[in-house]
């Protein structure tokens, strides 16, 4: 009896929220009226499948074409302005309301709803998102992502055993066969996803985990087993534990703050959650009544059994989201532990974060997802097609999280227009793609920051740029210096894509804005005395491909790192340290080999990072040429010849530009640090560091 009464109440959890809204139930699935206009739309398609696709794909792309014609506002221009937080997220207090409805028991079965804020999106290519609560059960943990979630999945979320998840994706993959279907899940709720999993191995499922528990036997939850059998009735649950399970580390928050000078702001809203949290104690006892909470606790435990018993057989792509304070189970090891067991699993690690992983106000998980490159809408991931740009909250985070190389660099840009006049800014960039800038890269490639900034502030223009395959390749059993796989997901979010020559290909047909560095990692991890030295293959790799589509070609140099940082140990240096060489090469062999076929200096890409010395900072310069046009040249440069001396020319465009920096930055007044420090002092007003005064032009 104890067992049913508990499985109603969290079956009633689920309803609620459905009884107060008009639902339509179709394939299992219980989805509110905005998402089921979609879904009604398929189920009665029947023969004509065909045509209403066509009608769906034709409106699709009148509302591009009618998108594109229209001038919106560059959203990028002024990163201090922008929003910490999209306007309709929802908070704390707002999980606590909705869970009052949430809990009120009818005595229905268990079931799906889709929030309205998850009903937002309008491509008919987003794949299905099904999220399974944890121990909590209301189906209300993604309360803080849902108004991010919308934008890119179909999204319902439920209490479901194993069986019932089963019937619901087996209907869904019926539907729609080549997109995976993603299950999102945390603590016992990780438990079902891992078996439903592990019974459908052929399935196209995509995990995402919080804090799986699957680690239950080794958890602090354990010993409350018995104790809830003697523990009297009145005695009350502790209020600094359960703020400790929801907040993670407070501390952190308000430190990361100061350095944002938020700091009155902070401890207002760290205050309000804690009163917040103290408010709503009668809601969680309401949520986990003792007979409930001792229900969930057994089935944590045979859950976890379940899921570890069937993980041999889990083929599916798995993201593990750990939090590093969690206080329930022991998350770290666990994490570990699923991906050297699985075969295909990533982590991601929130060092402060509490087991409620979804309910903190700084774990954002649809940009966790994209920076993991683990968003796709098809049965293989395709870094362009795949791509969703940066909302003004991420690019927000991303600007401060780099200001200090802005600040302490303080770029110079200049461009060139199309009858040849230099400018500051970025006035002389093509708006039309496609566009390939071509250019030098500088020591570590931490030019790239300021560039990818600037044109999207400036110009309201995202790069894509074309990156080693280092930065995507899924290293088990990591070891140092191996760097770790989430370093590169701000890169991810930002647009990079891995080098080769089907997304160079996807880029120009798209139209994109794309940046190319010939020279790769030689040319970022360079020896003593090579700065500013190119390093590009003989071949003319690129030439025809942006011909082919009519690419404007942007030569580029930039300078500045021997005012930044000078290299103390090369890759000659330190291949005669013991051991070195070995190390080096071990994770040259590990990552994606490129330019096996070349040869010269261009073909030793071992992957290293050399021992530098920072300097007082100086200040970076870029120079853009006039933009090289190639429509109509495509038939012209299948010939070898022809196609050789356009290579050629761009790579002299670029020690051009780089020898104009040169030149010309020795009659910058502000080149060094201190110049520009005290002319922010005697400027009161608040000088972005891309408009500080340089040399004349």
């Amino acid at each position: 009896m104890v067992a049913i009464a508990a499985s109603t109440y969290l079956a009633a959890s689920v309803l609620t929220l459905s009884q107060r809204r008009t639902t339509t139930s179709y394939g299992g699935i219980k989805k509110c009226c905005r998402i089921l206009a979609v879904s009604a739309e398929r189920v009665g398609r029947g023969t004509d499948f065909g045509e209403n696709e066509k009608l769906e794909k034709k409106k699709m792309n009148q509302k591009m074409v009618k998108e594109e014609s229209e001038v919106k506002p560059n959203i990028y221009a002024n990163p201090q302005e922008l929003p910490e937080f999209e306007e309709d997220k929802k908070w704390l207090k707002d999980y606590f309301e909705e869970c009052k409805e949430m809990i009120r028991s009818d005595g229905g079965p268990p079931r799906w709803f889709s929030p309205l804020e998850c009903c937002s999106s309008t491509s008919p290519d987003c794949p299905l998102l099904l999220f399974l609560p944890g121990i909590d059960g209301t189906g209300l943990g993604l309360i803080m992502h849902h108004h991010k979630l919308g934008k890119v999945w179909y999204c319902v979320s439920g209490l479901e055993l194993v069986k019932l998840v089963e019937r619901t994706i087996r209907s869904e993959n019926y539907r729609t066969p080549n997109k995976p279907i993603y299950l999102v899940a945390e603590s016992l709720g990780a438990c079902l996803a891992i078996s439903v999993a592990a019974r459908n191995p052929d399935m196209d499922l995509v995990l995402v985990l919080s804090n799986p528990a699957t680690s239950f036997n080794k958890s602090q939850l354990q010993p409350l087993l018995p104790l809830l059998e003697i523990m009297p009735d009145q005695y009350p649950l502790n209020l600094p534990y359960m703020l400790s399970l929801a907040t993670g580390n407070p501390l952190r928050m308000v430190m990361d703050n100061i350095k944002r000078g938020l700091l009155p702001q902070t401890i207002g809203e760290l205050s309000q959650d804690i009163v917040t949290m103290s408010m709503y104690l009668s809601v969680l006892a309401d949520i986990l009544p003792r007979e409930t909470l001792r229900w969930k606790l057994n089935l944590l435990k045979s859950g976890s059994a379940c899921a570890n018993s069937c993980l041999h057989a889990v083929k599916a792509q798995m993201l593990i989201l750990c939090s590093g304070r969690d206080q329930l189970l022991p998350s770290k090891e666990e994490s570990q532990r699923l991906q050297k067991t699985l075969a295909d699993c990533e982590i991601r690690m929130f060092e402060e974060s509490g087991h409620f992983l979804f309910l903190e106000d700084n774990v954002d998980l649809v940009t966790t997802i994209k920076g993991a490159s683990f968003y796709r809408r098809g049965k293989h991931l395709d870094c362009v097609s795949d791509y969703v740009p940066p909302t003004p909250s991420e690019f927000k985070k991303v600007h401060e999280s780099f200001s200090w190389v802005l600040t302490a660099t303080s770029p110079v840009m200049l461009s060139t227009l199309k009858d040849g006049q230099v400018v500051r800014g970025l006035a002389g960039i093509p708006s039309e793609g496609p566009v390939l800038f071509v250019g030098y890269h500088m020591l570590l490639g931490i030019e790239i920051i300021p560039f990818v900034a600037q044109l999207m502030m400036e110009r309201n223009i995202l790069v894509r740029g074309i990156a080693h395959p280092a930065m995507f390749v899924k290293v088990k059993d990591r070891m140092p210096p191996e760097p770790d796989p989430a370093n590169f997901d701000v890169f991810r979010v930002m647009g990079a894509v891995p080098v080769s020559a089907a997304n160079f290909y996807k880029l120009m047909s798209s139209k994109s804005h794309a940046l190319l560095y010939p020279g790769g990692v030689r040319e970022a991890l360079h020896r003593k005395g090579e700065k500013y030295k190119l390093f590009w293959p003989e071949r003319s790799e690129f030439v025809r491909m942006a011909a082919r589509f009519g690419a404007k070609i942007v030569p580029f140099g930039v300078v500045g790192e021997d005012d930044f940082a000078e290299i103390i140990l090369d890759y000659n240096d330190q291949i005669k340290i013991p051991g070195r060489r070995e190390e080096i090469e071990r994770v040259t062999t590990r990552t994606a080999k490129l330019r096996t076929d070349a040869s010269g200096e261009v073909a030793n890409q071992q992957m290293h990072l050399p021992w530098m010395l920072p300097k007082f900072p100086g200040r970076f310069y870029y120079y853009f040429g006039k933009p090289i046009l190639t429509e109509g040249m495509k038939v012209e440069l299948r010939e070898k010849k022809k196609c050789d001396e356009l290579y050629l020319r761009i790579k002299s465009e670029v020690e051009g530009c780089i020898d104009f920096l040169k030149n010309k930055r020795e009659k910058d007044p502000y080149r060094n640090l201190l110049s520009r420090v005290l002319y922010r002092a005697s400027h009161p007003c608040s000088i972005s560091p891309f408009h500080l005064p340089s040399f004349d032009l």
